[in-house]
Order: C-alpha cells, then structure tokens, then sequence
C-alpha cells in the first residue's frame, strides 16, 4: 500500500462494524504494540473474535493478518524515535531470557529472508558486480558496519572498489561524481532511512550505473531507484535493527562473486598470504 496505512484505518472508521472499530482504535492509538500482536492476542485485548482480527485485515486490502502485520511494522520501523523502540521492545521481551529471545528472533528474520528474496534479482546482482568496472559501496550510519565488512572482502577479490565513507551529503558526491555507466553502486539502506544514501543513489542512477539495493523491501526509499532490490528482515532488537539477515546476504554474495572468480581469487589469496607471513601479520603461535 503506498497510503500510509494508519490514514486509511481513519478514512475508513465511519464504515467499520463495532468490533473492527474496537481494533481500528486501538491500532491508531497503539500501533507500536499493535504490530507486534498475534491476531488472537489483538482480538483478546479489544475484546474480539480472532477471525474479527482477520477480517478486518482483510477489510483494508490485505490477503490477511501476517501481510497486515508487515505493513504495521514498518510503521513502527519508520516513525518511532530510538526511545519509542526501548519501550516498545522492553514490553515484548518483558522478562523473558533475552539471550534466548534474541537468537530466535535473529534466526526467524534469516529464515524468513530466504524465503522472502528475490533469486533472479540476487543472481543479476553478482552478475553486476563480477562485470563491474568499478564497485562504489555505501552504507551509512549502523549501514556502514555492513559496508565495511563488504568492502574488505570485496577487497580480497577486485582492484576497483571504492567504500564511500562519509559525514555529509556533499561529501558523497565528491566521492562519487565520477560514477558512470558499467559501474556498480551497492548501496545499503534500513529504517529509519538515511537521506544521504537516497540522494545518492538517486544520482548514480541518472548517471547511469548499475544500481544493487540491500533494503528492507521493495517500497524501501533506495529501491524506487535500483536495478537490482536486495530484500532482508530487519526488525528492530531495542533501539537499534538486527543486521543478522542483511549480513547473511552480504555472505552470500561474496561466496557467489568468488565462486564466479575463483581463479583470479586463489592467486590474489596465494600473494597475500605470502606477504602476510612476511611481515607477520597474523600471529601462528
């Protein structure tokens, strides 16, 4: 839905039956809670049936709760400020092991991501990247850790690779003003958005680079923009995203754009090997 969801839920009010009033009130007033409630949940808190929940879902547009739930929770992604997300996570977690209840989620968010992302859009983005004349990443903010760790595998394997790293808007444009057609511009981007990564994708695209986004989804603001839209769950752990799912991806790219060169790869590794040895880079005790 392109509409923000909650305008919907309040243009549509006068026409809800009782019960999916109940709901429609509650979401509007808690939607931070909201999209984390199973559909029974929902139901019990407003005093509902669940299929009353489903309905309802239903009613808006949707094929039922679970894709209604998504679009809730990237309202959440996009409008709650970091302490929102600390209070919102804190009454999820509640008491619970935290341990435990991160490591599930994080292994629920990869499992879905693979069974959510798009494969040709993934194989045609190593396609991209192997035949590249140039690789820019981009990453900004808790993204730049994600570039970071893609730039110094991508690194082991290409001459030309350039991680943008920077503080402002012009900044980038300085670093990137020479991209241009058969250059590839990998660009990493999570809720809540980063207006410099948007900015600069946009102005890779007019100048006609190759365009690979790693995003949440596809109405993600980088990916109006890509040739190519990386998809990855990233529900928020307390006030920042987990990136357990993106950096599965990241992995797997680099394992496909290996595998693609692995001659040119081994004999990369085989000459830094030895020059690490040399000036003893790594410790063999």
């Amino acid at each position: 839905m392109n509409q923000d969801l909650l305008s919907i839920i309040s243009e549509k009010m006068p026409n809800f039956s009782k019960g999916q009033k109940k709901i429609a009130s509650y979401i509007s007033e808690h939607y931070d809670r909201a999209a984390y409630l199973t559909a029974a949940k929902l139901g019990e808190l407003v005093g509902v049936s669940e299929s009353t929940v489903v309905r309802f879902a239903i009613e808006l547009g949707f094929e039922g709760y679970p894709e209604f739930q998504t679009a809730l929770q990237k309202i959440v992604h996009n409008k709650l400020t970091s302490f929102q997300r600390i209070e919102v996570t804190n009454s999820l977690i509640g008491n619970n092991d935290i341990l435990e209840k991160v490591l599930l989620s994080d292994a629920d968010k990869i499992r879905r991501t693979l069974e959510e992302i798009d494969r040709s859009s993934f194989e045609a983005a190593v396609e991209a990247i192997v035949n590249a004349k140039c690789i820019y990443i981009i990453g900004v903010r808790s993204s730049s850790s994600l570039a970071s760790f893609l730039n110094f595998n991508f690194r082991m394997i290409f001459d030309q690779v350039r991680f943008i790293q920077t503080m402002s808007s012009s900044d980038i444009f300085e670093q990137i003003m020479q991209i241009g057609e058969g250059d590839v511009l990998f660009a990493i981007s999570f809720p809540r958005y980063s207006k410099r990564i948007i900015n600069a994708v946009e102005y890779a695209k007019g100048k006609g680079a190759n365009v690979v986004a790693l995003t949440d989804s596809n109405v993600s603001p980088i990916a109006a923009y890509a040739d190519e839209v990386l998809t990855a769950r990233s529900d928020m752990i307390s006030f920042v995203d987990s990136l357990v799912a993106p950096l599965s991806i990241i992995n797997a790219i680099v394992m496909a754009v290996s595998r693609r060169k692995e001659k040119e790869v081994t004999e990369r590794l085989r000459v830094l090997e030895a020059v690490w040895d040399r000036y003893e880079v790594y410790d063999k005790k």
